[in-house]
């Protein structure tokens, strides 16, 4: 089996504004962000990606689900690395 890899990074809503600005020319802090690379190194290893994770949208909106912060920065990892692999929303707003 090939080894496949993605980066993980947390920050905070004003990181993630700064972020959202530079890659997307959207002055708002989000939630996630997800970056393909999709190359393989010489190692034969698949580097997928690199996936931001906002700390404080993923607080507020596990208060705001009823679940925990854990499980919303597991859901936002999930979203994440499905984007990572081509799957992406019918519309972005």
């Amino acid at each position: 089996m090939d080894k496949v890899s993605a980066s993980v990074s947390i920050v905070n809503d004003e990181q993630m504004q700064k972020l959202n600005k530079k890659y997307r020319s959207k002055d708002y802090f989000t939630d996630v962000l997800s970056f393909t690379i999709n190359e393989k190194t010489p190692e034969g290893e698949l580097l997928l990606g690199e996936i931001v994770i906002n700390r404080d949208a993923a607080a507020r909106q596990a208060i705001e689900l009823g679940h925990s912060t854990e499980e919303e920065v597991a859901f936002l990892t999930a979203h994440a690395m499905m984007h990572l692999q081509g799957v992406h929303h019918e519309h972005d707003d």
